[in-house]
């Protein structure tokens, strides 16, 4: 069996997750409270959030505090990432996890459906971050860790609009890099492969999928949520306190 890094300057830290109640988020929010991490997640599940959060007591991980809230109405997202700051101290870590990959065509794409997906997968991070700045910057610094997507990469067919904001994650990620380096706070970036969810298994994995897949990737095994979890602990962690303005593909080797 595998025994996987303990971080010591985790313990205590307080830590932020956005979409943390499946999935990758999940397993997140499970990963931080394992570390002696306070954490707090938001999610618009409730049902699945508090069911992560009973599984977690009954495995004997500390309580995460979950709030639900809808990332893409920025000032109640904002509202919200102050009242959990309030209850859990100032956020120096905050992983901007929470997207959507809806599949679409072209021709059905409306100007609001723009603006619904870049709200979803791209707007919140920039808004979270300015929430959670002035925290960090009292507090002599933080990471930040923002999630992108090899689907842009790989060209995956009828995600556009999901791609072209994972694309501006890198984009935006960098630039603040550069604006809030001299606060002692860093950004970097996640961007995860084809990453087994119950969603993703549910919704588009068949067995061609899955062999096309292996075809691709250098390494021969499907990747799960815990495999992007812990590249998220070490960025988090004052073990990379030197890294900043990078992406982090977690893929299994298929770009």
């Amino acid at each position: 069996m595998n025994a996987f890094a303990t971080y010591p300057s985790l313990k205590d830290r307080a830590v932020l997750v956005s979409g943390g109640g499946s999935g990758i988020g999940a397993s997140i929010v499970e990963h931080f409270a394992g570390q002696g991490a306070r954490v707090a997640f938001v999610d618009i599940d409730e049902i699945a959030s508090m069911a992560l959060v009973d599984r977690m007591a009954a495995a004997g991980l500390p309580a995460p505090a979950f709030k639900r809230c809808d990332v893409r109405d920025v000032a109640a997202y904002q509202a919200t990432i102050a009242e959990l700051a309030g209850r859990l101290g100032p956020f120096t870590v905050l992983v901007n996890n929470a997207a959507r990959d809806d599949r679409h065509l072209i021709a059905d794409v409306t100007p609001d459906f723009w603006d619904e997906r870049i709200a979803v997968n791209l707007r919140h991070q920039y808004f979270a971050i300015q929430a959670v700045v002035p925290g960090m910057k009292a507090a002599g610094g933080g990471s930040i860790v923002n999630f992108s997507s090899v689907s842009y990469h790989a060209m995956a067919p009828r995600l556009s609009v999901y791609e072209a904001a994972k694309a501006a994650v890198v984009g935006m990620t960098r630039g603040l890099a550069r604006d809030l380096g001299g606060d002692g706070i860093r950004l970097n970036i996640v961007t995860p492969g084809w990453i087994m969810t119950q969603r993703q298994i549910d919704l588009w994995l068949t067995p061609e999928g899955e062999a096309d897949l292996m075809k691709v990737q250098c390494l021969k095994e499907k990747l799960y949520p815990p495999d992007i979890a812990r590249m998220v602990l070490w960025l988090a962690a004052d073990d990379s306190r030197l890294v900043t303005a990078q992406n982090f593909v977690v893929d299994g080797g298929r770009m």
